[in-house]
């Protein structure tokens, strides 16, 4: 594939609201998860909570859109000068050439929870003043955006779980690539609700701890919430040394089981070879893999394993997901993010809260932080019933 320019990046996750109080975090090896004390649940675990979001309001003229997941959006949006850099994208491209593709899992889902405790007594039916079609539908968040960018491309929401927001990167990139548009604001976003806490509970996936991929004694995850955003578009110049490009996309469909990984890490595999193949690059070239890493026994074994078939046991990779809690539909795009602060930075993020290593598993996997100058980094997406995605970033110089 011709290579992408990450025009401009942002993400806000229980790390911080932001590129600079994120990448502190990362620095300081820090973990944003905090015991669960979310609305009205009642669970013992740890969850990744974004501050500020439910103090957050929408523009006027988009109220319609109002819910936990479109604030997160709008809260996300506001940082680091992202909106101009889109304005400027706008009028470089042309409003019509720029694409909105948006990776969420739940949406906003708990704007329906809500309702349904308003619901009338005696018919059952939700207050007037819900709407699905603007809050709870897939689509309503990459309506909000497109809205709010006023942009006027095509407009996708991808749900397909966890590989979400990664996916998004080879919508727009196919795109573009076909001369349908020239830009795209392409990112993730999936916020806390009742739903996805009670039933990772309930599928007992849940951790009592913050969880810890990749360690002897890991026992599921930590749901997280978060947004991120990338301006991605053609390179139409000589980009700066540190400029951060999309350079593959892998994806790949096993369809093993409808919540579980292949044992053998089919998917993952296929998923990562390809990426490679589309950068046309070996995997000795890779510096550092962004890992899946649920901290999940299945996930976290199938995925070494299939690390280790591509890259060998040399390859620097970690999980990040200690310290920003699994994000779902938001994780594609927020570790894309995280990979981006990672080239620039020449940081190496060690996995927070692991300490003891599972021997058992053979990928080489970081507990600290690593100063090291990585030129190219494969970040790591996987969902329920098999979706699959590898995404790799480099340096442009």
């Amino acid at each position: 594939m011709t290579p992408l320019l990450l025009k401009s990046y942002t993400a806000s996750s229980c790390l911080g609201v932001g590129l600079t109080a994120t990448a502190e975090a990362l620095e300081r090896g820090c973990s944003g998860l905090v015991a669960c004390a979310f609305e009205s649940v009642r669970l013992d675990t740890y969850i990744g909570e974004v501050a500020g979001v439910d103090t957050q309001s929408l523009p006027p003229a988009l109220r319609t859109y109002d819910c936990r997941n479109n604030r997160l959006a709008e809260l996300a949006l506001r940082q680091d000068g992202f909106l101009a850099v889109v304005a400027d994208t706008a009028a470089r491209w042309g409003r019509n050439r720029i694409g909105v593709f948006i990776g969420t899992s739940t949406s906003g889902i708990l704007q329906t929870e809500l309702a349904y405790r308003e619901r009338a007594t005696d018919t059952g039916e939700l207050p007037a003043a819900f709407h699905y079609g603007a809050t709870h539908n897939s689509f309503s968040v990459a309506d909000y955006v497109r809205r709010r960018c006023e942009l006027l491309g095509p407009a996708a929401a991808v749900s397909c779980a966890c590989a979400s927001s990664a996916k998004v990167f080879a919508s727009a990139q196919r795109m573009i690539e076909s001369g349908l548009i020239d830009a795209a604001v392409v990112g993730g976003v999936d916020s806390l609700c009742l739903t996805t806490l009670y039933g990772f509970h309930s599928l007992q996936l849940t951790s009592r701890l913050p969880c810890r991929p990749f360690d002897r004694l890991r026992d599921g995850i930590s749901i997280g919430e978060a947004a991120a955003f990338v301006v991605l578009e053609r390179v139409a110049a000589a980009p700066a040394a540190d400029a951060v490009l999309l350079l593959g996309v892998g994806e790949s469909s096993d369809a093993h089981h409808i919540s579980a990984p292949h044992p053998e890490g089919l998917g993952a595999r296929l998923a990562m070879q390809a990426a490679l193949s589309s950068a046309g690059l070996e995997p000795e070239a890779i510096d550092y893999v962004n890992l899946h890493g649920t901290a999940t026994p299945s996930n976290d074994r199938s995925e070494s394993q299939a690390v280790t078939t591509v890259f060998g046991g040399a390859v620097a990779c970690s999980s990040t997901k200690g310290a920003t809690g699994h994000t779902l539909g938001a994780a594609g795009a927020l570790e894309a993010v995280i990979c981006a602060i990672s080239l620039r930075a020449g940081l190496l993020p060690g996995g927070t809260n692991t300490r003891d290593v599972d021997p058992l598993l053979t990928a080489h996997y970081l507990t600290e932080n690593r100063r090291y100058p990585a030129r190219r980094v494969l970040s790591n997406s996987f969902g329920f019933g098999g979706a699959n995605c590898s995404l790799i970033f480099g340096l442009a110089g």
